[in-house]
């Protein structure tokens, strides 16, 4: 039994370390700062040809060549699979590290969005503010608060963080954290096939328009149940109250991101806020009390 158990823990750190480890990670971002460079001169040269009539565009995908400003939207939807890479390699650090990385998601998705309505805003004249601008204006202040929420939430994380020697316990729980994110890294693979090749059945049908509901909103929900399956586990490792209502929060936190994602307006906006307030709130009165010794 001992020697099963053995094979299978050198199978997931084995898995997780071609795939995840350091040397992989390293792989990863180069090819992905590649790709979003020549991403973005590729969408840069389809807007170029679009707009001097040599290429016909058209249908609900025509959004993503109506100014040069829309290239963006392609190096930043490259850029954020890659920090979905990065969420899925924090599953096994802890909760806090996740969520971290989640907040950063969240801000990057709020920057690709006011990135892509930059090209579709329509000023007016005198006082008078469109209704374009202003909701641009609420997206700036949304993309403010969780950028300074991404910030401070590492900066709290760094001073709650516990480097202490590790029990047997805690190694077997991030052994199960590191299978789970193994297999969120599957997910992430067909969920982003899919999408793309919808994406592209689409858009020969004549629609291809985009939303952050694309990919993100499918990701979220098994990020969701990935969280929620890491709460149930945790309860055989912590019994104290204080590290089960921390992470309860920490799923909330994830919930109403997904739930962000899906919602539009001004509701959205309010929602990712919301959430990274929330994280911060938690992280912050769990580092304030934390006992001495405690670590997650």
């Amino acid at each position: 039994m001992s020697s099963g158990n053995g094979a299978m823990r050198n199978a997931v750190n084995a898995g997780f370390e071609v795939m995840m480890g350091p040397d992989a990670d390293d792989k990863v971002r180069k090819v992905a700062i590649a790709a979003a460079v020549i991403g973005f001169a590729s969408h840069l040269l389809l807007w170029a040809l679009h707009n001097s009539g040599q290429l016909t565009i058209e249908g609900d995908s025509m959004e993503l060549v109506k100014s040069p400003l829309s290239a963006l939207y392609t190096p930043f939807s490259i850029l954020l699979a890659y920090e979905v890479y990065q969420l899925i390699r924090t599953i096994p650090e802890s909760f806090s590290s996740s969520v971290g990385k989640q907040y950063e998601i969240a801000t990057l998705l709020v920057v690709r969005d006011i990135l892509k309505r930059l090209s579709d805003v329509n000023s007016s004249e005198g006082w008078e503010i469109s209704s374009d601008v202003g909701f641009l204006l609420v997206e700036c202040a949304a993309f403010l608060a969780l950028f300074y929420t991404s910030l401070a939430y590492h900066n709290i994380k760094k001073g709650a963080d516990d480097s202490a020697t590790l029990s047997e316990e805690v190694s077997i729980f991030i052994l199960t954290k590191k299978a789970i994110a193994n297999l969120m890294l599957v997910v992430f693979a067909v969920i982003a096939l899919s999408s793309l090749t919808s994406w592209i059945a689409a858009v020969q049908d004549g629609g291809g328009s985009v939303d952050r509901t694309i990919f993100f909103l499918d990701f979220f929900t098994f990020l969701i149940l990935a969280d929620i399956l890491i709460l149930l586990i945790s309860y055989w490792f912590y019994t104290d109250f204080r590290n089960l209502a921390r992470n309860t929060g920490f799923v909330l936190s994830t919930v109403i991101i997904r739930v962000a994602i899906s919602a539009a307006g001004v509701s959205s906006m309010v929602l990712f806020t919301l959430s990274g307030v929330l994280g911060i709130a938690i992280l912050r009165m769990f580092a304030t009390n934390q006992p001495v010794g405690d670590s997650s």
